[in-house]
């Protein structure tokens, strides 16, 4: 890596206030010392910005430790993130979040953590670690964590839950802001969790739930991750709402991660029409102010965290500094690859094909069973009420499993719509929250098979052939995340979805992200967690035989 001093002549992109001129930028010891500037902009000349910041992402959904997500996300002129690490908190509880702090610590990307406030997620659930009250009030007094972390269970704020009450009363001891989290809220119920402190939201999948929430004082990140998708709905709030947006990933998966981040994100923004300035506003400056980042706004005194790109229509990133340091160029990482020490919390058993056999077979009959219904590119599911009892590949009726990863018990089970597998199966220990094993399958043989490859490892993704046959991606980092080079990691997590897409017959576009969604209780309709069927509209456990009509 070079040195922490240079001279630049470019178009210097002064986001705050609006305005580009020619310039010759110097900085020296990873700070800006000198701007002066040469006149109009100069159209032969390459464009300095500000570093991308994505506002909101779980860096262990890369399946990347920090360091190794870092070296990815930087060749996209991302410099910074805004990371929430409850997946590995669910695993490890404190000691996960320690774990991400020390790996992060080894590179000089900026990261800052949150304190996670719903781990476990629900009490619906098993998990591996248990975060309370004084846990999150230690974790907010640490070096980097700036923020508490997205508090899902909006039910129990609006509630009074004494003790998530006691953390945000943490965090606003402090001055530290409160991530939300808050699906389909909006109207009365928006503005009491609003009042309670919580001051952002990236769940909006509407613009009417999106300005509901900005009229209640949140800010909005729009997201656009791997699953979730709602850039294209939400987009026009960043013209609308200037300086009270940012962009997020939320969950970016490593594939989608060696094509783009935070870049291509903006690039599509100003195609769309939406003055450069306030897209670089959102992108750039907003998570500064609002999580007290220290990344710089390209003004002299500021670290030197930049981006040069060649024109600011498709923002192709040339080359990225972090604090003065050159991290990457044309596209290829100067950051070096690091070693990783693995940790770890498995102990679930292998699981029999007669573990997942429904009872009542295969033929219809007439009373109704709830068929969870996925949706792609949404968190969300549908409740279905269907005449079956058992899997019907050819009405795309699958089995769904979710198997305790922390104690050696027997799978829940269930019913699924809308993974379309017409042979096999495939299966994960990333589930959000609490990160059990999940697998969807045609039939008892081969989603068995393909759970017991993810246990047998300890963590990983697996897919199961129609031949029975199985292919597996380990993830020895807390069952989330691989010790192997980034593009390798992307490279084999794209042949794996590949193979559930062209080979099974699945038509999601990222089905294992899909997949680690369908255990997530925090987001209605229907879900599936270790202890069983869960009723995300009435927060409560149900049956799998639907209610008559």
């Amino acid at each position: 890596m070079s040195q922490s001093s240079g001279v630049l002549h470019c178009n210097h992109v002064d986001v705050a206030g609006r305005r580009i001129r020619a310039a010759e930028v110097a900085w020296d010891d990873g700070q800006v010392v000198r701007i002066d500037e040469l006149g109009p902009e100069n159209p032969d000349w390459p464009y300095l910005l500000p570093g991308f910041i994505d506002a909101h992402v779980h860096i262990e959904s890369s399946l990347l430790p920090p360091v190794e997500f870092a070296r990815q996300a930087v060749r996209h002129g991302t410099v910074a993130t805004v990371s929430d690490p409850h997946e590995i908190a669910n695993v490890l509880g404190c000691d996960g979040v320690r774990w991400m702090l020390a790996n992060a610590a080894q590179t000089p990307f900026h990261i800052l953590f949150g304190a996670p406030s719903c781990v476990p997620a629900t009490s619906f659930e098993t998990a591996g670690g248990r975060i309370g009250v004084a846990e999150v009030t230690h974790l907010l007094a640490t070096p980097g964590i700036g923020y508490l972390s997205e508090v899902m269970n909006f039910p129990g704020v609006l509630a009074g839950d004494p003790d998530l009450l006691a953390m945000l009363a943490a965090a606003r001891a402090r001055g530290l802001p409160v991530d939300g989290h808050a699906p389909g809220l909006s109207g009365a119920a928006a503005a009491a969790y609003a009042a309670a402190g919580i001051s952002t939201d990236h769940e909006c999948s509407t613009l009417a739930e999106a300005e509901d929430k900005l009229a209640a004082g949140m800010q909005i990140l729009i997201r656009e991750g791997s699953a979730a998708r709602n850039f294209d709905a939400l987009h026009p709030l960043l013209s609308r709402y200037p300086g009270r947006v940012m962009l997020c990933t939320d969950d970016c998966h490593p594939d989608d991660l060696t094509r783009g981040h935070i870049d291509r994100l903006v690039a599509r923004a100003v195609a769309l029409g939406h003055d450069v300035f306030t897209v670089l506003e959102a992108a750039c400056l907003t998570p500064q102010r609002h999580y007290g980042l220290e990344v710089g706004q390209l003004r002299i005194g500021d670290p030197f965290n930049a981006v040069q790109v060649d024109n600011l229509c498709d923002f192709t990133v040339a080359a990225v500094w972090l604090t003065g340091t050159l991290a990457a160029r044309d596209g290829q990482s100067l950051l070096p690859p690091l070693p990783v020490t693995a940790v770890n919390r498995f102990a679930a058993r292998p699981v029999t094909p007669d573990e997942l056999v429904i009872a009542g077979g295969h033929k219809h009959r007439d009373a109704l069973n709830r068929v969870i219904l996925a949706l792609d590119g949404q968190l969300l599911t549908r409740d279905l009420h269907l005449p079956v009892s058992g899997p019907l590949p050819a009405d795309d009726v699958l089995l769904i499993a979710v198997v305790n990863r922390y104690a050696p018990t027997a799978p829940a089970v269930a019913l699924i719509r809308g993974f379309g597998l017409r042979a096999g199966a495939l299966a994960s220990s990333v589930a959000h929250d609490s990160h059990n094993v999940i697998g969807v399958g045609c039939d008892p043989l081969s989603l068995a098979t393909a759970l017991n490859a993810v246990i047998a490892a300890q963590g990983g993704l697996a897919v199961v052939d129609a031949t029975g046959a199985c292919d597996l991606l380990p993830l020895p980092i807390a069952g989330l995340m691989s010790d192997a080079d980034g593009d390798q990691v992307a490279a084999r997590y794209a042949a794996l979805s590949a193979a559930v897409c062209e080979r099974l017959g699945s038509p999601l576009r990222a089905p294992f992200m899909t997949l680690s969604f369908m255990a997530l209780l925090v987001i209605p309709e229907l879900k599936l967690s270790d202890r069983g069927l869960f009723d995300g509209n009435n927060f409560t456990l149900t049956t799998l035989e639907a209610p008559a009509a």
